[in-house]
């Protein structure tokens, strides 16, 4: 039996299901519980031609630029789980098993064509054929997991989102298929979703899979009949019920609220997963306004508070949400990889474990902490609230350092 994929969710809400114009994007990335998940920011930059750059296992042909990207990745890969660019893209992935077995030979990550996307593509559209012309060029492959006694290799779906559009693509080795949505609420889990309404696929999807013996071709072709491994085939989404009652009022709060939701199952907290980190993106469609991009840079979203992040020159960077950098002596960089595991956490992740034992051993202090810092994110959340209402353009000198000035007051609570 293959392992199960960990249960993450993404989810999209397009007018007129959410408010004034406005497309909101979430995420909860769930992964191994110990694992560690950092925010970077990588300015946009110009690269010399015959330039490569290292993913996590395997190097590729750099491009001549790439935009300038905010990402919440594990601190050990160079990819990432989720992130946004500098022109409006947001881009998840989820992990999924499909009949076909994922390959355990280093290729890239799902969660480095994540990355990918977001530095090479302006456009939600772009951004997906970036990733499957590199699925067709490097394939997809290799360990998912800092774990040197096995091997989890998955399959990739992916959420590429931009202020008009959205697009689900999802993966089995280099073959794919996507939808484009532009109404409505979307989720993706850990299961393939897309089923006859294909707006985009692999040149060679149909042939393949009737070779395989998958398909016959007299029926409709269902991507996610052909490709699940068995019937266990579900409608995945808990959280989708929730943003659809919202009834065209879905706002950063209301994915908050979802992403927050543990009776649901959208905020893992499980044996072997927890939500490592959280995103909620609002990007209005008039393009005069910014998008706003909210990490948490935390596990378990119900203890973890959303931070705003606004892309501007120069912006500031936030060292105390990365984790140490242990360059070529990392162990996830020597073969045979992942033979120790160095302490990854940052400063944030320290003082939020400090916070979390304090919420487990006095109850009356830990609430206490609890209402400060949501009463800190919902500021937050009002400031945003009011530029992407007023009529004047935003001065880039006030968001400069917005996420350093969140991190650095949450920070100042925990001491």
């Amino acid at each position: 039996r293959m392992a199960a994929a960990p249960p993450s969710y993404c989810f999209v809400a397009f007018p007129p299901c959410s408010k004034d114009g406005l497309v909101v994007f979430g995420k909860n990335s769930a992964r191994p519980r110990d694992e560690v998940q950092e925010v970077v920011y990588f300015a946009a930059a110009a690269h010399d031609p015959g330039s490569k750059v290292e993913c996590t296992y395997i190097e590729i042909e750099q491009v001549p630029k790439t935009h300038a990207v905010v990402l919440s990745k594990p601190s050990w890969l160079w990819g990432a789980e989720m992130g946004a660019n500098e022109h409006g893209v947001c881009v998840a992935n989820e992990a999924v098993v499909t009949r076909e077995p994922a390959s355990e030979s280093e290729a890239l990550l799902g969660m480095d064509l994540v990355r990918l996307g977001l530095e090479r593509g302006a456009t939600a559209k772009e951004a997906l054929d970036v990733i499957v012309a590199l699925l067709e060029e490097h394939g997809q492959g290799g360990n998912y997991f800092e774990d040197g006694s096995s091997c989890h290799t998955f399959q990739s779906a992916f959420l590429i989102v931009d202020r008009n559009e959205a697009w689900i693509l999802e993966t089995s080795g280099k073959y794919w298929a996507a939808e484009k949505i532009t109404e409505g609420v979307k989720c993706i889990c850990n299961q393939l979703s897309l089923t006859t309404k294909l707006d985009a696929e692999h040149p060679e999807l149909r042939n393949y899979v009737r070779s395989q013996g998958w398909w016959n071709g007299d029926s409709d072709f269902n991507f996610s009949e052909v490709f699940s491994v068995a019937d266990d085939h579900l409608a995945c989404c808990s959280g989708r019920e929730s943003l659809e009652k919202q009834g065209g009022d879905v706002s950063a709060q209301a994915m908050i609220d979802v992403l927050r939701d543990k009776d649901s199952g959208v905020c893992v907290d499980s044996e072997s997963f927890l939500t490592t980190a959280s995103i909620v993106s609002v990007l209005p469609q008039d393009p005069s306004f910014p998008c706003v991009h909210y990490f948490t840079g935390t596990p378990d979203p119900s203890r973890s508070i959303f931070k705003p992040f606004i892309f501007v020159d120069d912006v500031k960077l936030v060292p105390k949400v990365q984790s140490p950098s242990f360059g070529n002596d990392d162990p996830a960089k020597k073969i045979p990889r992942f033979q120790e595991k160095p302490d990854r956490r940052h400063e944030l992740y320290k003082a939020h474990e400090w916070a979390r034992s304090l919420l487990e051993n006095d109850q009356d202090k830990g609430q206490k902490l609890m209402r400060i810092m949501l009463d800190l994110e919902k500021q937050g959340l009002e400031a945003m609230e009011d530029i992407l209402t007023r009529t004047e353009v935003l001065d880039p000198a006030e968001v400069v350092d917005l996420f350093y000035d969140c991190v650095d007051t949450e920070l100042k609570f925990f001491k």
